[in-house]
């Protein structure tokens, strides 16, 4: 899970990676035999068995570094990747961030480029809302509204959604779901993990080749035990 790519002097939510961490970062998974991929291709190659040495990548929030910073270095190693973007936000800025610098976000124009580029592009919702406690209509224009103008900009089927701040609830996911989007990111594992409720590791400036090895580690570790939690027998121990 990244979010901006860019050089930077402030970042107080910790959302931004400098270009030449990113590129070393691309560096690893490559060493290592894995190819970064989005969301759907992710999951398309999982149904068939072929998602061994597949990672996938994901941006938050549709910053317009995308296009400088991510794009070519995904590029150049044959990566792929997923940009989650704020359908009501186009060309706007992250205004939901009041403590932190504003960052542009992809303008319309842009989103067709990143399409024609060959990134998956998901809805992050309509105004970056934390779903969880809406109304009925400001949850329809969030999940359902977004993905219609998003697709009205892209020229392309748009399958996949992010829950803003990675809050999702019950009633969230089944909006999600409802609304007939194939499948949707959270952040942390939880009750709802899923094919709509996705869990991700947070990826961050900070983030060497020590440190991805651990997140990579904790996070196929509690893959693991949410699996062994959904197979356990009803009353049984644990």
């Amino acid at each position: 899970m990244y979010h901006s790519v860019a050089p930077y002097e402030e970042d107080p939510y910790l959302l931004t990676v400098a270009p030449e961490r990113f590129a070393a970062q691309m560096r690893w998974l490559h060493a290592r035999g894995l190819r970064g991929v989005g969301v759907g291709e992710l999951l398309r190659a999982a149904a068939d068995g072929r998602a061994r040495g597949l990672v996938g990548l994901t941006f938050d929030d549709g910053y317009a570094d995308l296009l400088d910073h991510v794009v070519p270095v995904l590029r150049a190693r044959g990566f792929t990747a997923t940009v989650y973007v704020v359908a009501g936000r186009l060309g706007g800025d992250n205004a939901w961030d009041p403590d932190g610098p504003r960052k542009p976000l992809l303008t319309a124009d842009q989103v067709r480029e990143a399409a024609a580029a060959g990134v998956e592009i998901g809805s992050h919702g309509l105004l970056h809302t934390d779903l969880t406690g809406l109304g009925d209509d400001a949850l329809a224009d969030e999940t359902a509204r977004s993905r219609e103008l998003l697709e009205d900009v892209a020229g392309v089927p748009v399958t996949g959604f992010c829950y803003p701040y990675g809050a999702v609830d019950a009633r969230a996911a089944a909006a999600v779901r409802a609304v007939g989007y194939d499948h949707a990111c959270a952040i942390a594992h939880g009750p709802l993990t899923g094919r709509h409720a996705l869990p991700r590791t947070y990826v961050g400036d900070r983030d060497g080749p020590l440190r991805l090895h651990a997140k990579r580690a904790r996070h196929l570790l509690r893959d693991l035990r949410g699996a062994a939690g959904r197979l356990r027998p009803e009353g049984g121990a644990r």
